[in-house]
C-alpha cells in the first residue's frame, strides 16, 4: 500500500468533505484538481481590493519598486507598463504587507484542502500574485515548478487562487495532465537557466496541454511537478492569481528559496515531527533570480507560449 493509498483510506475514514474523495483521487491521478469556494467571499473582497490597490499604485512607477527581505523589488512591472497602460505583473510575498493575504495563505479553506492532500503536517514555502492586466503581453513557459523549489520528496501542492474570473481567453493556466508522473525536466536550456523546458518538448506538450478555468475565489491545487504553462491576456478583463506554495512538514529545501519571506516553514497545518522523508530523483539545481521575477529569466529562452 502506497502513502497516497494510506491518505486515501484516513481520508474516508474521517468522512473529510471539503475536497472529497473523488477531487482527491483526480489530483493525484492528473496533477491538479479545483476546489470552488476556496475562500470565503468576504476574504476574496479584500483581497480583490488590496490588488487594485496596488494596480494604482503602480501608475507612479516607471520601473520596479519596493523590497523584499533579500532586497529585491516587491513590485514588477511588465515591459509594457505605463501610467495610463498599468501593466503590474507580480507582487512578491504579498502575505508580508496584506493582512487579508496572510489569513488566506495560512486560515482559509484552501489550506484545509492542501492538509488533505499532502498532511496531516504541511508548511507555508513562499506567496506571490502573479497578474496579467488587459491586454498585456507576458506569456509564462512552460516549465514544473518542483526544479524552481526542489525539496527532499516532492509531496508539494502549489495553490492558485482565482481573484478574478478565469477563462481561456484571459490567459488561463494550461497544465499537462498526468506530467507530474513523468521525468523531471531541467530548466536549463544551451548552459543557460531560462526557467522553461526545451522549446522542442514544449511544442509537443502544448498539444497535450489543457485549460484550467474557474470562477472568482476557485482555486487550482497543483502538483509541483505538474507541466504547466500559460498565455498572455489579449482581452479587457483582468486575471490575477494569488499563489501560494505548501509542503509536507517532513520535506526539506535543498536550495535557497527563490522567494525568501518571514513566513517560510511556517507549520500551517498539524504539527512540527522533526524528520526528513525523502525520495529518490535527480535534477539540475536552479539559479536563484536576481531580478523582480522569474519572468526576466524565461525572457531569456526566446519567445514564449502565445
Amino acid at each position: 500500500m502506497t502513502r497516497h493509498d494510506r491518505i486515501y483510506e484516513e481520508k474516508e475514514l474521517l468522512a473529510l468533505t471539503l475536497l472529497g474523495e473523488r477531487k482527491i483521487r483526480e489530483f493525484w491521478r492528473d496533477g491538479y484538481c479545483v476546489l470552488e469556494s476556496a475562500v470565503p467571499a468576504h476574504l476574496l473582497s479584500r483581497l480583490s481590493a488590496d490588488m487594485d490597490a496596488w494596480v494604482e499604485e503602480s501608475r507612479n512607477h516607471a520601473s520596479n519598486y519596493g523590497e523584499t527581505i533579500n532586497g529585491r523589488p516587491r513590485f514588477d512591472l511588465d515591459p509594457s507598463h505605463s501610467a495610463d497602460h498599468p501593466a503590474l505583473r507580480r507582487v512578491n510575498a504579498p502575505a508580508e504587507i496584506s493582512e487579508a493575504h496572510y489569513e488566506a495563505a495560512t486560515d482559509s479553506p484552501m489550506v484545509d484542502a492542501v492538509a488533505e492532500l499532502i498532511g496531516p503536517n504541511v508548511k507555508f514555502h513562499h506567496s506571490k500574485t502573479n497578474a496579467k492586466l488587459p491586454h498585456t503581453t507576458t506569456p509564462v513557459r512552460f516549465h514544473q515548478d518542483f526544479p524552481f523549489t526542489p525539496h527532499s520528496n516532492d509531496d508539494i501542492v502549489t495553490v492558485l487562487l482565482m481573484l478574478d474570473e478565469v477563462s481561456e481567453d484571459n490567459g488561463c493556466l494550461e497544465v499537462v495532465p498526468g506530467s507530474h508522473e513523468g521525468p523531471i525536466h531541467t530548466l536549463w536550456y544551451e548552459g543557460r537557466f531560462t526557467g522553461a523546458i526545451d522549446p522542442v518538448l514544449e511544442a509537443k506538450m502544448r498539444e497535450k496541454a489543457v485549460p484550467v478555468t474557474g470562477a472568482a475565489g476557485s482555486a487550482c491545487l497543483m502538483h509541483t511537478r505538474l507541466l504547466h504553462g500559460s498565455a498572455p491576456n489579449l482581452t479587457d478583463r483582468p486575471r490575477t492569481l494569488f499563489i501560494c506554495v505548501y509542503s509536507a512538514e517532513d520535506a526539506v529545501p535543498l536550495s535557497p528559496n527563490p522567494m525568501p519571506n518571514r513566513y517560510e516553514g511556517m507549520v500551517v497545518r498539524g504539527q512540527g515531527s522533526g524528520r526528513v522523508r525523502s525520495k529518490d530523483f535527480e535534477l539540475n539545481l536552479p539559479e536563484l533570480p536576481s531580478g523582480a521575477s522569474f519572468f526576466e529569466q524565461q525572457a531569456k529562452a526566446g519567445p514564449g507560449r502565445g
